[in-house]
């Protein structure tokens, strides 16, 4: 569905009168600022180097790290299930999952457990939302991490709706081992030679650190206020 604008350049004349000033029409040259510190923060790091860090951030952040391979990916995503008490289950629908081999864990052994597993699907409308409302786990995955401050990055469409990250009582974000940046000075990077090369990027993304917490009552810490209260990382070997 594409829209349409009305009354922009009268919009836009409008706010530059209230200024003061004559509208400004002509692009903005982008700074060249002397000192770019945000550049060289772990700017020499490995990709192990990174996952390090990483795993020093989640304990920080109240957030459980484990690492394994493709290989051994679905039995630790059954391990990591167990510990949060199993289903119901809320994902994505992302064809990753298929090639990552998860598609008999989800489809066949989870359901053989009982387990409810939901996938997204946008033609159902408001039952995706009420399927994750009630669900125990939702899983996603992660396009871009950010090491320095345990940070995934979801990109979300149709097919990968938001509220699987925030509305199921724990969450479990699958991560790329390739995915894993220093920092959002990377990330912003990388999203803007995604968007240069496609031509297209996310209309929403998110930046998720750990489960939801909050100390804005008497410096109280308290997690799982507005959201998850509880955060799994599962770091792929894909390199």
């Amino acid at each position: 569905m594409s829209g349409t604008i009305e009354s922009r350049e009268a919009f836009l004349n409008k706010i530059a009168s209230q200024l003061g000033r004559a509208r400004i029409t002509t692009p903005v040259e982008r700074p060249k600022w002397k000192f770019r510190p945000q550049d060289n923060v772990l700017k020499d790091a490995t990709q192990d180097d990174l996952l390090e860090v990483l795993q020093e951030q989640c304990k920080r952040i109240h957030t459980s790290l484990v690492t394994t391979d493709l290989k051994e990916l679905s039995s630790t995503l059954n391990d990591v299930i167990s510990e949060y008490g199993g289903g119901p289950i809320v994902t994505w629908r992302d064809e990753r999952f298929s090639q990552w081999g998860l598609d008999r864990l989800m489809k066949s052994e989870w359901p053989a457990q009982n387990i409810d597993v939901f996938e997204w699907d946008h033609t159902k409308g408001a039952e995706n939302i009420t399927k994750a409302e009630k669900a125990n786990v939702g899983i996603t995955i992660s396009e871009i991490t950010l090491a320095e401050s345990g940070t995934v990055v979801l990109f979300s469409n149709e097919n990968k709706g938001r509220t699987v990250s925030f509305l199921p009582a724990a969450y479990i974000a699958l991560i790329p081992k390739s995915s894993l940046v220093p920092r959002m000075t990377q990330a912003a990077k990388k999203m803007r030679e995604l968007y240069q090369k496609t031509g297209y990027i996310a209309t929403c993304i998110n930046f998720i650190t750990g489960p939801s917490n909050s100390a804005d009552i008497e410096l109280n810490l308290v997690v799982g206020v507005h959201g998850p209260v509880k955060a799994a990382y599962i770091v792929i070997n894909d390199l």
